[in-house]
């Protein structure tokens, strides 16, 4: 008789729980269930990057923006008078209002996005920075700089989540054609830093170099801090970093030039003009020995003490028209040296440190290209100018970067 009830109980207890599974499958399993069709990883703006219809690729740098918690963490340098509450809330801000008014096609952010000691979590943080580019379906990408990785990731697991956000085009290392299979890519391996890599941008549609990259954009990592002969320094740009660098750049010779292009098309753009984007600025700043400064120098240039070739090597691949870099929150100038302008963001966020007073500002950069016949062409001129973060959005020192034929190429 127990045995009889026990294997009664035993029954209704089964049939319940494959009642209970079947009403789960039958009800929520379209809510349940994960597959390739409705769970997306992320967002990609369209690729691949070209110049507009009218001839024309602006990109917004923002250097240092120095993000920490929110709404909670406090601004720096900043007169009671300007505002009533100040916080990253600031920064966000401005970042919106620069890309409403700008309206960039590309946004660089050149280093210590998140000021790593204000900051408890890392990650929350950084869509904290990059969250209005991302709201605006731009396509971005970053480079860290020497504060990044002082909360709770490391420069790599830092390059690998930011590589992975909406819209973002950044990328942990370079990657380049497997020798075995052509069609497959492997990354490059023996290179120093996180955050070394290439972006093309390509032709404007319906144009002869529509299907060629006109202008190359090279991202570096400078690195954070570093102790040489027992003394503490900032980081710098390594030799295999340098390498890479040059190999790139000499494949960039009539780099994917149509078969079909005329004779003059093709001489007109042999090797592309390139800009670089890096935080940490060279030896060479520091002694001042420009043709030419356009803006503010307002700080000592805080860089290494090793000089690793980065200028020269620079000056012999001959692509380079321009460098955009950050850290130094006071200097907002360009300066020539032997041709290849320097040009700092100046400050962007609030709770990096500033002047008081002094508004925060961003930097500006638009490619043009040049006009034969009827038709666009490669890159004919680079422009650059720095707006404030006050009530007009001010526009100064606009000024020329490079001109094709004006400049040697």
């Amino acid at each position: 008789m127990e045995f009889g009830t026990a294997w009664i109980h035993s029954f209704l207890y089964l049939t319940f729980i494959t009642t209970i599974l079947f009403l789960l499958q039958t009800f929520f399993s379209h809510k349940l269930s994960l597959n390739h069709q409705n769970v997306t990883l992320k967002k990609h703006p369209v690729l691949p990057l070209r110049f507009n219809s009218d001839g024309t690729f602006k990109i917004l740098q923002v250097a240092d923006m120095h993000y920490g918690n929110g709404i909670m963490t406090r601004c720096r340098d900043v007169l009671d008078s300007e505002f009533d509450h100040c916080s990253d809330v600031n920064s966000t801000r401005f970042l919106k209002r620069m890309i409403e008014a700008e309206k960039p096609d590309f946004v660089a952010f050149t280093g210590d996005n998140i000021f790593g000691t204000s900051t408890v979590d890392a990650a929350e943080s950084l869509f904290g920075v990059f969250g209005p580019a991302i709201e605006s379906r731009l396509p971005w990408a970053a480079v860290l700089g020497n504060h990044d990785q002082e909360s709770t990731m490391n420069r790599e697991e830092l390059m690998s989540f930011i590589s992975l956000m909406d819209y973002s085009l950044s990328q942990t290392n370079p990657s380049v054609k497997d020798t075995s299979d052509p069609t497959k890519r492997r990354l490059v391996q023996d290179i120093d830093g996180f955050g070394n890599y290439n972006l093309r941008i390509w032709g404007a549609p319906g144009s002869h170099l529509a299907n060629s990259s006109v202008l190359n954009l090279y991202f570096l990592d400078s690195g954070d801090r570093a102790i040489v002969d027992g003394v503490r320094t900032y980081g710098w740009i390594k030799e295999s970093q340098l390498r890479w660098l040059r190999t790139l750049s000499q494949g960039c010779q009539g780099q994917d030039l149509d078969g079909d292009q005329s004779a003059d098309v093709s001489s007109l753009l042999v090797k592309p003009p390139a800009l670089a984007f890096f935080h940490i600025p060279i030896p060479e700043i520091r002694q001042r020995s420009f043709k030419e400064i356009i803006g503010q120098y307002q700080e000592y240039v805080a860089c290494s003490s090793v000089n690793s070739g980065v200028w020269q090597t620079l000056v012999s691949m001959g692509d380079v028209k321009a460098v955009f870099i950050g850290h130094d929150h006071n200097n907002d100038f360009c300066g020539n040296l032997d041709g290849i302008w320097f040009c700092y963001g100046g400050g962007f966020g609030y709770h990096g440190y500033g002047k008081a007073g002094c508004p925060r500002r961003a930097r500006v950069i638009l490619a043009e290209l040049g006009k034969g016949g009827k038709a666009w062409m490669g890159v004919q001129r680079i422009r650059t100018w720095k707006r404030l973060d006050d009530e007009e959005l001010s526009k100064i020192d606009e000024h020329v970067l490079w001109t094709r034929g004006l400049q040697d190429d």
